[in-house]
């Protein structure tokens, strides 16, 4: 079990687990400072309160559809746009179809909602990158995407 497997067929060589790790870490950090910001531009809404069940219902389930869509934000448009988040980049990574273009909002969609799926089982699916031929998570295969290493 390797980190880097072979190139594939295509001349592109599948993303390890360390690599991935590392660009998740690093997006993890962004995303969090992004959820924070919004929180914060949300404050002025509440008094300066948390947002608690009891007090605001309804703002509640407005705040966590914000939340999402900030994490669907970030991701769609980096993916769309070069396939690359700041943290992939970093790490020399992209996330394109399975045809090696990149991906389309239906797509991001579906990467997301299989890699929450990925994550579930102690983040099994992740892992399955280690037994995977292709190096490929339970979310790549199912929303037939791949990550790849670029070049340097």
């Amino acid at each position: 079990m390797t980190s880097e497997p072979d190139a594939a067929t295509d001349g592109t060589t599948p993303a390890g687990l360390l690599r991935r790790l590392g660009a998740m870490v690093y997006d993890a950090l962004l995303v969090l400072g992004l959820l924070m910001v919004v929180t914060a531009l949300l404050l002025p809404f509440t008094g300066g309160e948390a947002i608690v069940p009891e007090r605001l219902p309804v703002l509640r389930y407005v705040y966590r559809l914000v939340l999402l869509g900030v994490v669907v934000g970030f991701y769609g448009l980096f993916w769309t746009r070069s396939g690359q988040t700041l943290g992939m980049a970093s790490w020399r990574l992209r996330v394109e179809r399975e045809d090696g273009r990149l991906l389309g909002w239906s797509d991001v969609l579906r990467r997301l909602a299989w890699a929450v799926v990925s994550l579930l089982p102690l983040g099994l699916g992740f892992l399955w990158v280690l037994f995977d031929g292709q190096s490929r998570a339970w979310h790549d295969r199912l929303s037939h995407t791949r990550v790849v290493v670029l070049p340097k």
